[in-house]
């Protein structure tokens, strides 16, 4: 896929915001975000992202929407900043339907090894026989945990229908852009130097709470009583929020 200059200030936007709302030094970030067309109803997005945090060895990855709850950031500020990040991946896509160019319905991004890598799917999600959290948990095998055996049964299920499904039509067929990234200086939502890691918040809740261990839950099942309503976006979703919107933006 051929990028435009104002595509690339997109993509340097989205990077920004990327860093800014991981407040621990961090080796890679893994993205997922897609907007599906409704036929005549608004289109619905989803988004979901992981990162791993930066040490000797590898650790474990961390879902960013339990962020707030690890680091004592208020959830509902950190929820703007996530929103926010979702338009400005939002407005790549309306830039490509601005000048009349290929439009994706979904989009992986990575960062890793000092490189900013992005995946274009131009699959119709309509179609496909998976569901909103059966995609996720095939996305997350596919980028963040590749041993099948660390998931539950139900789990494990829909990754052997996923394999199947590639056995039987192939590879879905993906579009990718990469560009280098520099060590930069940049400002985040917190300063990690001054607070504690993931390890360090799990370990002091511990100290606590030795009768309870801190559970983190990387992937939820929407509910219906998670449904907040916004005045400003699409139907857009991730596994902790949902937002239910009644306008329109273009």
């Amino acid at each position: 896929m051929i990028s435009l200059p104002e595509d690339k200030l997109i993509y340097s936007e989205i990077q920004k915001k990327l860093f800014y709302i991981i407040p621990e030094k961090w080796e890679s970030i893994f993205l997922y975000a897609s907007i599906i067309d409704v036929p005549r109803g608004r289109p619905k997005g989803e988004m979901y992202f992981y990162y791993f945090p930066k040490g000797i060895i590898k650790k474990k990855p961390v879902n960013c929407y339990e962020i707030p709850s690890l680091f004592d950031i208020d959830e509902e500020e950190y929820s703007k900043f996530i929103t926010d990040l979702y338009y400005t991946i939002k407005s790549l896509r309306d830039s490509l339907i601005k000048h009349k160019r290929k439009v994706w319905s979904n989009i992986i991004i990575s960062i890793e090894d000092f490189q900013f890598k992005i995946e274009f799917g131009y699959e119709n999600l309509n179609t496909l026989p998976f569901d909103s959290y059966e995609r996720h948990i095939i996305w997350r095998y596919k980028y963040i945990d590749k041993d099948i055996e660390l998931y539950p049964k139900k789990d494990r299920k829909i990754i052997e229908k996923y394999l199947e499904y590639v056995k039987e039509n192939g590879m879905l067929k993906k579009e990718k852009y990469v560009e280098g990234i520099y060590k930069l200086p940049l400002k985040n939502i917190i300063d990690y130097e001054k607070t504690l890691t993931v390890d360090e918040a799990l370990a002091q809740s511990k100290v606590n709470n030795p009768k309870q261990k801190k559970k983190i839950n990387f992937i939820k099942k929407k509910k219906q009583e998670d449904i907040i309503d916004s005045e400003e976006s699409n139907n857009f979703n991730n596994q902790i929020l949902n937002w239910n919107n009644k306008n329109n933006i273009k």
